[in-house]
């Protein structure tokens, strides 16, 4: 999906000031609250808004040791197993990968005695050959998405001779 100078600004907006009412993007934006809305629903059917939960940290929540987990799974049982990950609260996000291994977890725990603990129930799992683990030490880029929204903005703006509208070369004055 194409995204366009306004979409990237209310992206930016979303992200920077996720609490503000729509009427208040709209009034920042300059834009009517009905063009805003309607850019809304659109970024949402097309899947590049996918919910408006707040973002909580598991340091916070008592959790502050982050590990990820890399999973060998037997042949066949990958689904099986990414349903049983599904099961243990501390793994926080899960994904079928290439290269070494078949799933890597991300998993978070009050301690090392814990993490321990915690790769351990995920060894003890049907269909896990062997596990990996790597402790972050630091957060050195947090999740972030706004340098992307702004980099795929800025590669659909408009440049000199190029029609806003319809994307291509602007037609010479005749």
């Amino acid at each position: 999906m194409a995204v366009d100078q306004l979409d990237t600004r209310i992206l930016r907006l979303l992200l920077e000031q996720p609490r503000t009412s729509v009427r208040e993007y709209a009034r920042t934006l300059g834009v009517a609250r009905g063009t805003l809305q309607a850019r809304l629903d659109r970024l949402e059917r097309d899947g590049v808004i996918t919910g408006a939960a707040p973002s909580l940290s598991p340091a916070a929540l008592g959790h502050p040791v982050l590990a990820f987990v890399h999973i060998e799974v037997t042949q066949g049982h990958l689904a099986d197993v990414a349903d049983e990950l599904a099961g243990v609260p501390e793994i926080i996000e899960a994904h079928s990968i290439t290269g070494g291994g078949d799933l890597l977890a991300r998993a978070v725990a009050r301690d090392a005695a814990h993490l321990e603990d915690v790769v351990q129930q995920l060894n003890r799992l049907p269909g896990v050959v062997r596990t990996r683990t790597e402790v972050a030490l630091r957060e050195r880029v947090p999740h972030r998405l706004l340098p992307l929204v702004e980099a795929i903005g800025r590669s659909t703006a408009p440049g000199p001779g190029r029609d806003p509208v319809r994307g291509g070369q602007a037609s010479p004055l005749r």
